[in-house]
């Protein structure tokens, strides 16, 4: 049997394709799995459980009907969705994890997570993590009327996408080196939680990474996004891949 990984689809009524491509996903190959783990950004943002729109809606009934078939399917919060809550979980039948979640592999542990918080040299975007991860600014912001939580959405979304071409713009490699993970971070990582394997997505640059800890052989599985196509990670007694899917 497989475990099945995807991260990153950025779900939006933008572009419906991935989402159509989402659902047959899971009405397909993800009825099969041992599990399907979602490891963040599922949806491009998520400003709260009481907003219906689409594609939050489609999701929702998409994952209860896998896990009323009887494959467990966990949720893992990324830097857009890390509002997505209790009431979503149980109305979409999925079970929430941890920022930092070790699970079991065909008899190996494996650390679980989004992939932010890896990405330190990152210090403006680390600092408005720390910002929105906190209890009473969550409280303040869910207290808001959903237009206006949307407009906050949409302006930081702007703000994101304005700052990243502005980093490309002064220097492509320093853009590079920005937005991914830091070594020492990936190298503390592993050291702090005695793993060999990390899963995780955010960076939108999938592959395994072989990499040496103090003298232990361990791998770094990144996750890719469903901006141009569609990606999955499947895992077996055999091993891991990565593969992608045409939209």
């Amino acid at each position: 049997m497989t475990t099945l990984f995807i991260s990153d689809l950025h779900l939006d009524p933008e572009r419906p394709e991935v989402t159509r491509l989402f659902g047959e996903f899971v009405d397909g190959e993800a009825r099969s799995a041992d599990a399907l783990y979602i490891l963040g950004d599922l949806f491009e943002a998520w400003v709260g459980d009481d907003d219906p729109a689409e594609p939050g809606a489609f999701v929702i009934v998409k994952l209860r009907a896998l896990a009323d078939s009887g494959v467990p399917v966990y949720f893992q919060h990324g830097n857009r969705d890390f509002l997505v809550g209790q009431e979503f979980a149980q109305r979409a039948g999925v079970r929430l994890l941890p920022e930092n979640a070790v699970v079991m592999l065909h008899g190996k542990p494996v650390l679980l997570m989004h992939g932010d918080t890896l990405c330190t040299d990152d210090l403006a975007y680390q600092a408005f993590r720390a910002q929105t991860r906190n209890p009473a600014w969550r409280a303040q912001f869910l207290s808001q009327p959903l237009a206006a939580r949307l407009a906050f959405a949409a302006h930081a979304r702007a703000a994101s996408q304005q700052r990243q071409q502005a980093m490309q713009h002064d220097g492509r490699a320093q853009f590079e080196t920005v937005t991914d993970v830091a070594p020492d971070a990936v190298r503390d990582t592993f050291a702090r939680y005695g793993i060999d394997t990390i899963i995780h997505g955010h960076t939108h640059r999938p592959a395994i990474h072989a990499l040496d800890v103090d003298g232990r052989a361990c791998r770094r599985i990144v996750l890719g996004d469903w901006y141009t196509q569609g990606s999955v990670l499947r895992v077996d007694a055999d091993g891991a891949a990565l593969s992608a899917m045409p939209l």
